[in-house]
């Protein structure tokens, strides 16, 4: 039977492929239990979201039975999700501990559908998620994420409600069903504001917010009041919305936001009857756009049906139909995402 010191040993072979060292280095191998030729122990990640779990899970399990006697592992995963490290000139929301904006300079590029999905996918992977819908102008993911109806007051706070494992606020919940919110920026900075303060969130891992797109008052509230884990840019491959897209991500890098990388939406279309596909806004500027400005690029969606309609029935693609490679595509964006956050907030650490 094998010491405890030789399971170490073993482990410290295996790296946690981001952030490039080993596993005992970084103090995630806990709970060690050996009896006779069966070694088990356990893996704390820093997101339950983690994008390489597989991978370690393989090189840990050999490791293990390379050691002399052992024939059968058991390697099981736990997390600790990191917090950002606070910003002392800016607020905080209590119990939340990653603040992610989802942007777009230009409206219509599939913001809110890549927000919708992000956030629950990051419950899928049993992270415990919200999501904030601050486009004031025009709240559509109550719609996307089906739900509707008044939130409760308690205590003076808001009780957000909550649809595929998302802690949901907009203010959809609250205005009046229709009207248009005709307001100049003085007063969108005072609604975003006190709409998000005001909700209780809770203990979260993560808080999606979505913001509206150009560089106006909402925006710059969020960018302002609380700190942000990162940003992800949604952008269309034509030449307009990379343009706008560009001066976006200028705005985040202006006040020291993370760009955490870029999505392309609406990267061509395949008939579903000859499977051709048609370069409808063309392919492929995101990837090179995102490598002009020096970010990461996340992933391109393409442009679909089944998308479309799971936004409009209130189901996100990535529930409604998980197994298909564009509900794949968005599953592995949210963990790439989850994983750049961990990596950050374990260097400030």
């Amino acid at each position: 039977m094998p010491t405890i010191e030789e399971i170490l040993k073993a482990m410290s072979t295996v790296q946690e492929p981001e952030l490039g060292r080993d596993l005992v280095v970084l103090n995630m191998v806990k709970d060690i239990e050996a009896d006779g030729s069966r070694v088990s122990l356990k893996i704390e990640l820093t997101t339950p979201a983690c994008p390489m779990k597989e991978k370690m899970l393989a090189e840990a399990e050999a490791a293990l039975k390379r050691l002399p006697g052992v024939s059968e592992t058991k390697v099981e995963f736990t997390h600790r999700v990191l917090g950002q490290k606070p910003v002392p000139e800016k607020g905080s929301l209590p119990g939340v501990k990653n603040i992610l904006a989802v942007y777009a300079c230009k409206g219509g590029v599939g913001k809110s559908t890549v927000a919708a999905n992000l956030a629950a996918s990051l419950a899928l992977d049993g992270c415990s998620v919200g999501l904030f819908d601050a486009d004031i102008h025009g709240p559509n993911i109550p719609l996307m994420m089906g739900v509707n109806g008044r939130p409760e007051g308690v205590d003076g706070k808001l009780i957000p409600l909550k649809a595929h494992g998302v802690k949901i606020m907009s203010w959809g919940f609250v205005a009046d069903e229709g009207a248009p919110l005709i307001w100049r920026g003085p007063m969108v900075h005072g609604a975003v504001k006190k709409l998000l303060q005001d909700t209780q969130w809770g203990e979260l891992d993560y808080l999606v917010v979505d913001l509206p797109p150009g560089t106006g008052d909402a925006p710059l509230t969020l960018i302002q009041i609380v700190p942000l884990a990162g940003v992800v840019v949604v952008t269309t491959p034509q030449d307009v919305a990379l343009l706008d897209g560009a001066r976006g991500i200028q705005m985040f890098r202006k006040f020291k936001v993370p760009v955490l990388g870029l999505v392309e939406n609406m990267s061509g279309f395949t008939c579903p009857h000859c499977q051709k596909e048609t370069q409808i806004f063309s392919k492929g500027g995101g990837e090179k756009e995102a490598s002009r400005l020096k970010i990461p690029f996340i992933g391109a969606l393409p442009l679909d049906p089944d998308i479309v309609k799971a936004g409009d029935t209130g189901v996100p693609i990535v529930i409604g139909q998980p197994k298909t490679s564009q509900a794949k595509a968005i599953r592995w964006m949210a963990q790439i995402v989850a994983g750049q956050i961990s990596v950050a907030n374990m260097a400030a650490e």
